[in-house]
């Protein structure tokens, strides 16, 4: 919404007070504690307990037509190479 700054403003007995703004918008957060730990936060899936599920994830090493950036150390295929710096190779995106 676009809000004029030129209009006059409201004096003390027209605005509202807080409680009346409290009253209107209702207060979502007030009974919630965040209790998630900032560095570990934990997700949560609809109904499903995984804690005992193994991931397996294999892990290939760099493919002979692949490169790593040298500005967002991102594995490419070379197909995505921009240029060739002295330190290495640069990709498309961080080229631009």
């Amino acid at each position: 919404m676009a809000t004029d700054y030129d209009a006059p403003r409201k004096s003390e007995e027209e605005s509202d007070s807080i409680e009346a703004l409290k009253e209107r918008v209702p207060d979502k957060l007030s009974g919630s504690v965040d209790t998630e730990d900032a560095d570990n936060p934990g997700f949560e899936l609809a109904g499903a307990d995984l804690s005992d599920i193994d991931l397996d994830v294999v892990v290939l090493p760099q493919q002979s037509d692949e490169f790593t950036c040298v500005s967002c150390f991102l594995v490419r295929h070379r197909s995505q190479a921009d240029h060739e710096t002295d330190l290495g190779p640069v990709c498309r995106e961080c080229s631009i």
